[in-house]
């Protein structure tokens, strides 16, 4: 994400700004496609941050700057994009739409006070977006929305509209509506419905803003009274309503003022048709980003605590506060280094001061607690591979540091002398696992280096490795972000190959048995003796392993007694069908031989060993598999599809119940075998349109099928 100087036709100013009340940020989302890296090429354009927009066709665009973006043509990964208008900085957060990458669409949400949906007049909506909008709802998060691919030939902007207002709720109302040029179809300009002007965009921008045309009158006066009604009905002035209602013509400014405040309360989203390509919009799009959006000195701050969990007072956007901070997205570039975009919440960032770096409560996913202090060295202002110095960065802004040490993805920035933990944001959990192996020996360090490199910096990416399957996995969200991170590993110069994901299963003995160990050698000189007898029962389910000595007369010395145990527990680590631990074993040694001179303690060791593996040749063995609780979140919609789908995972429905946290959504709970769920994370998304998440517990180990069992015990005979 690092490139010191400018480039892909960047001639803009470096936006310096030393008060909160003059930064906006902004979050762009949206499903895939629906047109929010080129919406975002094209406002740098028009501010002229940019001299020219790129296209994410031809891979030039600011924000695509990731080789996986321009491979796959969608955005991968969170990318900022400020501009100035006005005198207001607008730091744009462009996302990725694909579920995959939520992750990415997390943090922009944190580092973002308001957010911006972006619609395809063209393309529908997806569930996802809808359940995003509900999410973003549930904070009172501010958000607006823009209509765009106007030229695209289906685009129907009217029915878009339509469409938002039914799925996203009340208050959804349009400010401006399209203009139709001479052929009915293209749209070249906007009709404003609070001020009743045309803006007319056929000589491109700056629109030609003129009085309305007879025939637009009426469609103006139609749409006009429910937007004014709307705006009204959240106006602080609770006798506005009535005056309306008396007939008094309420002011152009007044209703903007109202609007304003409205929208940054997150109680009112107005609705703006945009074309990127003809620049339609454009400018009253910046106008509703600038003018309507909160600064950050309007919207609540997250939690902190002592870095040893101490409370302490809530934070306040104040440059002159303490210093507090926040990575949003680690990166690594080969030639600068670890980048870090951050947001600032209080204080003020400046080059050479010591800051404090914390990253607790992450390390299931591959992150252990630390706490370290580093020097900061320079501060840039991001424009997507772009780094630009400048001399600080206040609270509310969002900037760029290089070659921290130790910060990653998540992790709170604050003063040396006052170090604080900045309450984590909800990170959905990886569910996909994917096994690499280095190609070759040489491949293992650069390997390890790499994976060290990206979990730093995707939170949503989770490493294991398994001490039982000996395999290496990267627990992914899905296909696309599998894909994405095996590209990075690669691209670092990392030679790898995948493998099939093993499940680590269980043995056990079903039927009481008796086994024979007898291990003499005679080689000249000392030899080796030890013989003994056991007697193998199985125990219930969750019991472990017992060893019960019931040796008389001394058959085995007491001082072997031990040894014997000792090998029949590494028996029982190595397996007896086809390599997993046993379980639920008693194992009772009974009789046995020792001869003065040749008995040892390793002799007796390799007896008992040999002993159990006699044992499981008439203990009928038989294979156990994990299995899992599984907790599924759909829309309602789905329950039917997602239970009859269970069925066939050989899972057993425990019930269902309405989703506590969201409307129109269950839980389905069901116990589900582990080796079923390998690829639940992808099938799932493709059975709920990609709304369906999952969450999974292990409980226990059951029988394997018959089956099943018999073909795993074919591809492990040689």
């Amino acid at each position: 994400m690092a490139q010191k100087n400018q480039d892909k036709g960047s001639t803009g100013g470096t936006p310096v700004i030393t008060e909160p009340e003059r930064v906006r940020n902004v979050v762009l989302v949206g499903h895939s496609g629906a047109g929010k890296t080129t919406l975002v090429e094209t406002l740098l354009a028009a501010t002229g941050t940019i001299s020219r927009a790129g296209t994410v066709v031809d891979g030039t665009t600011v924000g695509d700057h990731d080789p996986a973006a321009v491979r796959q043509q969608r955005s991968v990964s969170l990318s900022c994009a400020p501009l100035l208008h006005n005198g207001i900085k607008v730091n744009l957060l462009d996302t990725p739409g694909y579920a995959d990458f939520v992750g990415e669409l997390r943090a922009g949400l944190r580092a973002a006070d308001a957010a911006l949906f972006v619609v395809s007049a063209a393309g529908g909506m997806d569930a996802a977006t809808v359940a995003l909008w509900e999410e973003c709802a549930a904070v009172d998060m501010p958000r607006a929305v823009a209509v765009a691919r106007l030229d695209q030939p289906r685009a129907d902007v009217d029915e878009t509209v339509a469409l938002c207002q039914r799925l996203f709720g009340d208050n959804v109302m349009p400010l401006y509506l399209p203009m139709l040029g001479d052929d009915g179809v293209s749209t070249e300009g906007l009709l404003g419905l609070i001020t009743r002007r045309v803006f007319d965009y056929s000589a491109g921008l700056p629109a030609d803003v003129r009085d309305p045309d007879p025939e637009h009158q009426r469609a103006i006066d139609e749409s006009r009274d429910e937007l004014i009604e709307g705006i009204i009905a959240e106006s602080e002035d609770e006798t506005l309503m009535d005056r309306y209602l008396d007939g008094e013509e309420i002011s152009t400014e007044v209703l903007i003022d109202d609007l304003e405040k409205a929208v940054a309360r997150g109680h009112f989203y107005p609705v703006v048709p945009v074309c990127a390509e003809t620049g339609v919009g454009l400018d009253v799009l910046l106008e509703v980003l600038t003018a309507a959006f909160p600064s950050p000195l309007e919207h609540e701050l997250p939690a902190v605590t002592g870095v040893d969990g101490s409370p302490r007072p809530p934070l306040t956007c104040d440059p002159a506060g303490p210093l507090v901070a926040e990575v949003v997205k680690t990166t690594i570039d080969r030639h600068v280094g670890r980048v870090s975009l951050v947001r600032v919440f209080s204080g003020t960032l400046r080059p050479d001061q010591t800051m404090h770096v914390s990253g607790h409560g992450m390390a299931e996913r591959g992150h252990p607690d630390h706490d370290a202090d580093e020097r900061v060295g320079h501060i840039f202002t991001p424009l997507g591979a772009t780094l630009r110095e400048v001399p600080l960065c206040v609270a509310g802004d969002i900037c760029a540091i290089t070659k921290s040490g130790s910060a990653e993805t998540g992790d709170t920035i604050s003063a040396r002398d006052e170090p604080l933990l900045i309450a984590p944001w909800e990170m959905p959990e990886p569910m996909l696992p994917v096994a690499v192996v280095a190609h070759s020996r040489a491949d293992e360090d650069a390997l390890a280096r790499n994976l060290a490199r990206l979990v730093a910096g995707d939170p949503t990416l989770r490493l294991e490795r398994n001490p039982e399957t000996h395999q290496l996995v990267l627990w992914c969200m899905g296909e696309a972000h599998a894909d994405v991170v095996l590209d990075r590993l690669r691209a670092g110069g990392v030679e790898l190959d995948t493998e099939p994901v093993k499940v680590s299963l269980r043995e056990t003995l079903t039927v009481p048995a008796k086994g024979h160990g007898r291990h003499v050698k005679q080689s000249g000189g000392h030899g080796q003796y030890a013989v003994c007898d056991i007697e193998v029962e199985p125990l219930p389910p969750g019991s472990g392993f017992e060893f019960v000595d019931r040796v008389v007369g001394g058959a085995v010395p007491h001082n072997y007694i031990p040894s014997v145990e000792k090998g029949v527990r590494a028996q029982l680590e190595r397996g007896l069908v086809v390599g997993h631990p046993v379980v639920d074993l008693r194992v009772t040694l009974v009789d046995g031989k020792a001869h003065s001179v040749d008995s040892s303690d390793a002799a007796f060791q390799t007896a008992g060993a040999l002993a159990l593996r006699d044992a499981a040749d008439r203990g009928q063995p038989a294979l156990l598999e994990p299995i899992d609780e599984v907790t599924i979140r759909v829309p309602d919609g789905s329950v039917g599809t997602v239970m009859g789908d269970l069925s066939g995972r050989r899972g057993r429905v425990l019930g269902t119940e309405p989703d506590p946290d969201a409307e129109g959504r269950t839980l389905v709970r069901a116990e589900v075998p582990a080796t079923e769920l390998l690829r639940y994370a992808v099938e799932l998304r493709s059975m709920t349109a990609g709304t369906g998440t999952f969450r999974r517990n292990f409980v226990r180990h059951d029988p394997m099928p018959a089956h099943l069992a018999d073909q795993i015990r074919k591809e492990h005979t040689p």
